[in-house]
């Protein structure tokens, strides 16, 4: 019941767009079962025949991507009573109070014998305390890429296959993206003492486009001839200017290890102008490469 929790919370969170294949796996946790896509469709038929309406929005052949239909209701009539009170436990244990409405239960409600066929997460799991400081307004503790951080969380949302816990560091304004597995040494802050978070737009796609760092402005300076390699690395800046034979194109930069990594690729075809903070990470990065 657990595993079916988890496939309908990531549809609903999914909407219109759908959720992949792919992404229905992952969540699912089939572990070293044999065929899980084959035992993904089973699910899936499953919810079906119990009332949800799930479908694949992707032509035959292609890789599926499911979309649920929400505020189906037959779910309620189609499920015997022990059934039914599982799968609201099962709901109410992942933390998805939406879904618990649309089933109209209340922790109350839920029989206290149904909790012993369900195993909980650990208390110590990542998503699970990521998705604590969310419903909870706590600000969250960790370490993140060898850095302290503490968070005002907003959102938690699965995408590009990885989860990811978005919010606001103490102190800052730009809401940040943090994949929650390379999250470690979580702790919760008291209830209600998170700060509300702007609205979260969906996570680009594009890394360069990733909010992760303060914006900063970076310079660079590329013969005419090497500008399209440029832009096909970089994206289009937010102005260029012709000096001579040469152009010079300015970028904001929110993402700072995404752009050095494209710096590499560039390699002497661009001159940092203007970043010192950029060129000197990148100065940096290859002294240690280096060994110096």
């Amino acid at each position: 019941m657990q595993r079916l929790a988890r496939i309908l919370a990531v549809l609903d969170d999914a909407g219109v767009v759908g959720a992949t294949t792919e992404q229905l796996l992952e969540v699912a946790e089939y572990g070293g079962q044999a065929a899980p896509q084959d035992q993904l469709s089973l699910d899936l038929r499953n919810l079906k025949k119990q009332g949800w309406q799930i479908e694949n929005l992707n032509p035959k052949g292609e890789s599926a991507r499911y979309r649920m239909v929400s505020g189906d209701n037959r779910l309620q009539v189609r499920l015997s009573p022990p059934q039914r009170a599982a799968l609201q436990r099962a709901v109410l244990l992942a933390a998805r109070d939406d879904l618990a409405k649309r089933l109209g239960v209340r922790p109350s409600a839920v029989p206290e014998g149904i909790g012993s066929i369900v195993i909980r997460k650990p208390k110590g799991d990542k998503l699970s305390l990521a998705l604590q400081s969310v419903q909870l307004r706590s600000r969250i503790r960790f370490s993140y890429k060898g850095t302290a951080r503490l968070v005002h969380p907003g959102s938690v949302r699965f995408q590009n296959y990885k989860w990811y816990l978005s919010g606001v560091e103490e102190g800052a304004d730009l809401v940040k993206h943090f994949v929650v597995s390379e999250m470690s040494d979580i702790t919760l802050d008291p209830p209600g003492t998170a700060d509300e978070v702007p609205e979260i737009r969906r996570i680009p796609l594009h890394p360069l486009r990733w909010e992760v760092d303060e914006p900063t402005q970076v310079t660079l300076r590329a013969s005419s001839d090497f500008v399209p390699d440029v832009v096909r690395w970089l994206n289009e800046p937010d102005s260029h200017v012709e000096r001579g034979a040469d152009v010079e194109l300015t970028y904001t930069v929110t993402h700072r290890q995404a752009f050095r990594a494209r710096l590499y690729v560039l390699g002497p075809r661009v001159t940092i102008t203007q970043g010192a903070r950029v060129y000197d990470e990148l100065m940096a990065e290859l002294r240690e490469m280096a060994g110096l």
